[in-house]
């Protein structure tokens, strides 16, 4: 029989979090899992107005404690002091680490789902930003070097052997899906085009909002669904009335796993703006739907999740670059019904059984160490 570990997360957020997203995601998927497979798993993670401070849900036992910034000394003290044991420790490091090679014996693995560099200005400011890349390009790559790095693409794979990372001791793992099609949801009639995802100002909706504004005079029947919250929706909003194209733009909110996958499913193209993204697992998403999706080519694991001109396609940065990719694939039907074949085939490679193997094989296989701190 396999052996059984003890298993710490360390993350900023959980997929209970009003701001989770795909890493929370893949997080909560990861974790259960490894508990389905007979391991302890304990996510430590932030707290947040009307949090349970201790709970298990589906076998996993989360702790939360502090907030966006105080989660990591937390963290780190109850380390420290011993109040988080574990065998295995996995710090989901989003841009700030948790540090977690100084704090006992443990086996630490770095998982990593993109580098933040170009995201730092945008999401704390340019002075901040140069506290936060120091953390994660010298600081982090320091700490972290005997340990073993987890990445979700290639792409991050490649960028963090550019901070100094061994590549020989990162292992991608990449996402997966569960989400069959359904059959019974019938395509929009007309042009529909979707963003999905959290309202914050690094995924650039506005890009989105801007195509619209630009293509309403060829596709008169078009719209834009903004599926998700955040505190930048108002800004949003406010956006699209200033472009012209209000009425044009629907803001769902936040929405069910249901929903939003009929949005998928009805949608004629995702559009995925986003600055960076370590893979983008809405793309294998609205993949099983059929959809299509058009993304920036220089925005990280997006390359590798959208096999460009066969499952979408990639634009070079800027608005129109982005909004000619669009203009493609809302003008052409053949296309697009090559897309949806292709991006039907392609997701089926990506399932979140096999992303859970993988961490298990990372964590008990002939190479991993034995348990106990």
């Amino acid at each position: 029989m396999s052996p059984r570990y003890r298993i710490l997360f360390l993350s900023w957020r959980d997929f209970a979090h009003p701001e989770a997203g795909g890493a929370e995601k893949y997080l909560t998927e990861v974790a259960e899992g490894l508990v389905a497979r007979g391991h302890q798993v304990t996510i430590r993670t932030a707290s947040y107005p009307g949090a349970i401070p201790d709970e298990v849900i589906r076998g996993v036992a989360y702790t939360r404690r502090g907030g966006r910034f105080g989660v990591f000394p937390r963290a780190q003290l109850s380390r420290l002091t011993g109040r988080l044991r574990a065998d295995v420790v996995v710090d989901v490091q989003n841009g700030v680490p948790f540090l977690s090679p100084l704090a006992g014996r443990a086996r630490v693995i770095n998982l990593v789902h993109h580098v933040h560099k170009e995201q730092w200005p945008v999401v704390v400011g340019e002075r901040a930003a140069g506290i936060g890349w120091f953390l994660e390009s010298k600081v982090a790559p320091r700490i972290y070097r005997r340990s073993d790095y987890v990445a979700v693409s290639e792409s991050t794979r490649s960028e963090l052997g550019g901070l100094g990372v061994d590549v020989a001791r990162t292992r991608v793992i990449y996402n997966g899906t569960d989400v069959v099609a359904d059959l019974d949801v019938v395509r929009s009639p007309t042009p529909l085009i979707t963003v999905l995802g959290r309202l914050v100002p690094h995924k650039q909706v506005g890009i989105a909002i801007d195509a619209v504004a630009a293509l309403v005079p060829e596709f008169p029947d078009l719209h834009l669904k903004v599926v998700g919250s955040g505190y930048w929706g108002p800004t949003l909003q406010e956006y699209a009335h200033e472009r012209g194209v209000a009425d044009r733009v629907t803001f769902t909110g936040h929405v069910s796993e249901a929903e939003k996958h009929r949005i998928l499913a009805e949608s004629w193209v995702l559009a995925f703006p986003s600055l960076k993204e370590g893979w983008g697992l809405v793309v294998v998403e609205a993949g099983v739907h059929g959809t299509p999706s058009v993304a920036f080519r220089n925005a990280g694991g997006l390359r590798e999740s959208i096999q460009d001109g066969e499952t979408g396609l990639l634009a070079e940065d800027g608005v129109e670059p982005f909004t000619e990719a669009l203009r493609t694939v809302l003008g052409d039907d053949a296309l697009r019904a090559r897309m949806a074949l292709a991006a039907q085939e392609w997701v089926t490679r990506f399932r979140w059984s096999q992303t859970v193997d993988a961490w298990e094989d990372l964590l008990v296989g002939p190479a991993a160490e034995p348990p106990g701190e």
